[in-house]
């Protein structure tokens, strides 16, 4: 975690730098690294770090689609990401799918295990941004958050 994220909220740091992390290990096909990552990003407060990683997800998902999304598209970037990486779990990226897209049903719907979502979320991200640089995404993300809790 070189990347230097002094710029933003002292609670969005470890959630920026750890999944920075994460993407660069998965492009450069570092287990041992990703591993540390994912740990690193499941141990941090799950409600900022949903928020912010969800909400980049989102970013990348509009972005992708500017159009709008359909129901095709989310079966798509699902799809996509389990093909990229043999190691995600399809259940967990559909749930991080629908809880950056407002649609889960959180009741009916437990969490999966800490460690499960910073997973999947790393690899789902990592294949959403298409070789584009995740910083852009979380500056972003967190604008757009910043934004929403100001206005709120």
């Amino acid at each position: 975690m070189t990347e230097s994220w002094r710029d933003l909220p002292p609670p969005a740091r470890p959630v920026a730098a750890a999944g920075s992390a994460a993407v660069a290990a998965v492009r450069d096909g570092s287990a041992e690294e990703f591993d540390k990552a994912v740990s690193e990003l499941a141990s941090l407060d799950p409600a900022h770090t949903g928020l912010i990683l969800g909400t980049t997800v989102r970013l990348l998902l509009e972005d992708g689609h500017p159009d709008g999304l359909t129901a095709d598209d989310i079966r798509e970037a699902l799809a996509a990401c389990v093909r990229a990486h043999p190691d995600a779990h399809p259940q967990v990226v559909l749930w991080l799918l629908a809880g950056a897209l407002g649609v889960l049903d959180e009741e009916n719907s437990p969490a999966p295990a800490p460690q499960e979502l910073a997973r999947n979320a790393a690899l789902l991200i990592t294949d959403l941004l298409a070789g584009r640089e995740i910083r852009a995404w979380l500056t972003a993300a967190l604008t757009e958050i910043q934004h929403t809790q100001l206005n709120d």
